[in-house]
This record gives structure tokens, C-alpha cells and sequence, in this order.
């Protein structure tokens, strides 16, 4: 499976669910569970890649902004949820975490950000099409630390200043 195909099966069952995380949990299961086994597991090697990737402290400022809070776990949801969203989005938060503000149409505080159940649909199909749980990727594991230099992610102040377009989006009214 190549990069296209990946973003292009997240697209599809995001657009499907309507946006709602679960639901697009639920349909990547359904439609990874399509694919041979080999399949499956380069999707889970392109979706953990950008994971890992997204373990940044710029993003985790970003998050969070958007989720008024956003501590270990909610960070890695958030990273699963910023994956769902597709190439576009994914790729201009890595590039500039603030350009969030605007590449998010709709945010839902209740339904979005979260993206748990998404890191595990391809976990999920692969033990239904094997019967047996998903080998290592043999990839790399993520580091340590986030990428780049800590910050106060409950300094309002240092958001606000980080973040304007997204703290005057989404920061607390």
C-alpha cells in the first residue's frame, strides 16, 4: 500500500462517518478488514509513522488549545483523531500547528480530538481477518521526548501568543 492509497481509504470512511470519530473508527475496521492481511499491516506502518511523527511539542500546544487542556492520553487521541482528518490537514498542522484554526471547518468540542478508537482499527481488522494479534511493524518506537523545545501547555499566555489564530478561534471565551 502506497501513501495515496493510505490517505485515500482514510478519506473515504472519514466522509462516510460524517466526521464522527467512532463511526469512522468503525467503518476503517469494516474496510481494512476487505484487504489481505499484508495490506492491513502497511496501513497500520503508514498510519504509526505519522503518529510518531506528530509527537511534537508544537502540536501538542495546539491540542492543547483546541480540547482546553489536553494531557498524555488526550495528546495521543488527539494525534490519532489528527490523522483521520486527511493529508490536508494532517500535513499543514505539521507544518504550522496554528494554521489548525483554519483547516478545521467544524470542530465539535463533544465529538472531536479524540480519535482513540481510530488507533486501533487497523489492530482490529487484522485480528479479525488472521484470527491472531497484529505482528511488530518493525518500525522505530516513538522517542522519549516530544520533538522540539517544552513549553507551559496550561500557560494561557504562552498559547495565546503561540497560537493566535487558533487561541481566537478556540481558546476559552
Amino acid at each position: 500500500m502506497d501513501e495515496t492509497e493510505f490517505w485515500e481509504i482514510v478519506d473515504s470512511t472519514r466522509e462516510a462517518a460524517d466526521g464522527d470519530p467512532e463511526e469512522h473508527a468503525d467503518l476503517l475496521v469494516e474496510r481494512l478488514a476487505r484487504l489481505d492481511p499484508d495490506s492491513v499491516l502497511d496501513f497500520a506502518r503508514h498510519f504509526e509513522a505519522r503518529y510518531n511523527r506528530a509527537y511534537r511539542w508544537d502540536l501538542w500546544g495546539a491540542a492543547a488549545v483546541l480540547l482546553g487542556g489536553a494531557g498524555d492520553d488526550a495528546f495521543d487521541f488527539f494525534r490519532c483523531w489528527l490523522i483521520a482528518q486527511g493529508r490536508e490537514v494532517f500535513e499543514g498542522a505539521m507544518h504550522d500547528p496554528d494554521s489548525l484554526a483554519e483547516l478545521l471547518e467544524d470542530f465539535d468540542e463533544e465529538l472531536d480530538g479524540d480519535g482513540e478508537d481510530l488507533g486501533y482499527a487497523a489492530d482490529e481488522a487484522y485480528e479479525q481477518l488472521t484470527g491472531v494479534v497484529s505482528p511488530d511493524l518493525g518500525l522505530p518506537p516513538q522517542a522519549a521526548e516530544p520533538e522540539g523545545t517544552p513549553f507551559g501547555l496550561d500557560d494561557d499566555a504562552a498559547l495565546a501568543d503561540r497560537y493566535p489564530a487558533l487561541w481566537e478561534r478556540f481558546g476559552p471565551a
